[in-house]
């Protein structure tokens, strides 16, 4: 399963939902946070816990549970997506 902690108004997360969109690839959205800088408001605390998990406060964040993957930064996400998706 592919789990993404975003913000809808995030340009970086738009930029990963687009990709698993055009994959067709079914996910779960999580929003803990507001965008902006690290420590934008927080939304909800739980997500937001798990958001830190992987060691940052920065969104977007895939965790893919299948391969036990976990990454930030939206352009590395994308590859990510492109190399075990497609």
């Amino acid at each position: 399963m592919l789990e993404l902690y975003q913000s809808e108004g995030c340009p970086h997360c738009a930029k990963v939902r687009e990709k698993l969109s055009e994959l067709g690839v079914s996910y779960v959205t999580h929003n803990p946070r507001l965008p902006g800088g690290a420590g934008g408001d927080v939304t909800n605390e739980q997500t937001y816990e798990e958001l830190q998990n992987g060691g940052e406060d920065q969104i977007p964040y895939l965790v893919d549970t299948a391969r036990e993957e976990a990454l930030y930064e939206s352009d590395d996400i994308v590859d990510y997506l492109d190399e075990h998706y497609t």
